[in-house]
């Protein structure tokens, strides 16, 4: 299996002492932080920059949680051990030899109302012209609030940058015309990613033809990554047709 990888932009570069040197000219602390909180743009008050939407739809019925995903987003982005941007959540049922295992990828959910940007005190995360989540590493001060406000658990602090960071849907492989890694790896074809606003991407018309569940609708973020024929186990609650309401264990 060969994993085609696409040489970030700069916002995978490595930093200097930009983040420090923010802090001493802000004043930055948790106390102002937490004022941020307050006085920061409510998640309805998030402008959208473009029509083009970008989505991801993931058919369980095709997953066999090979992880290969995981290994391609590990070498797309030098991920370091022990954090992840994409992993795949499985859970096992029955008793041998009548045994069941399903799986569920996860990766940041690219919300339409996102929490964690209106709660960066630093504007470190943004949503970007393509309608993604994505964070400016040499605005991230690595306070957390994001990594606490995110309700997916899809963010972490890198123990070696220092920073924020998530799945970026791979936007510098996209804006280069080359669909995420994760995409381009799966063996199984189970991921299918594009413009969910054009009628004629195979994005909208998996959701449009077959129903879909997002994790944790009932919050509002409105997320953009859809899941075909998820299980109630593993998703962690009741599915409904359509949009399903899916409370997730953690």
């Amino acid at each position: 299996m060969q994993i085609k990888k696409v040489k970030p932009d700069a916002m995978g570069k490595k930093r200097g002492t930009n983040r420090r040197d923010f802090l001493k000219l802000g004043g930055l602390s948790v106390a102002v932080a937490a004022g941020t909180l307050v006085a920061g743009k409510t998640f309805s008050q998030v402008e959208q920059k473009t029509s083009r939407r970008l989505a991801m739809v993931i058919d369980l019925r095709r997953c066999i949680g090979c992880q290969a995903c995981s290994v391609a987003c590990k070498a797309e982005f030098d991920v370091p051990l022990g954090v992840w941007r994409s992993w795949v959540k499985s859970v096992e049922r029955g008793t041998y030899p009548n045994v069941k295992r399903s799986f569920l990828p996860r990766l940041c959910n690219q919300c339409t109302d996102p929490p964690c940007v209106s709660v960066c005190p630093t504007k470190a995360s943004y949503i970007d012209d393509d309608n993604t989540i994505q964070i400016r590493e040499e605005r991230c001060i690595g306070c957390r609030l994001c990594v606490s406000g995110c309700p997916y658990n899809s963010r972490f602090n890198n123990p070696i940058e220092h920073t924020a960071q998530k799945c970026t849907f791979c936007i510098h492989r996209v804006r280069k015309g080359v669909v995420p890694a994760c995409v381009n790896t799966c063996e199984a074809k189970a991921r299918t990613f594009g413009d969910l606003n054009d009628p004629k991407s195979d994005v909208a018309k998996l959701i449009n033809t077959h129903p879909v569940q997002t994790l944790k609708d009932e919050l509002g973020t409105q997320p953009n990554v859809y899941y075909i024929n998820a299980d109630e186990d593993v998703m962690g609650g009741s599915l409904e047709i359509g949009r399903a309401s899916c409370r997730e264990r953690v």
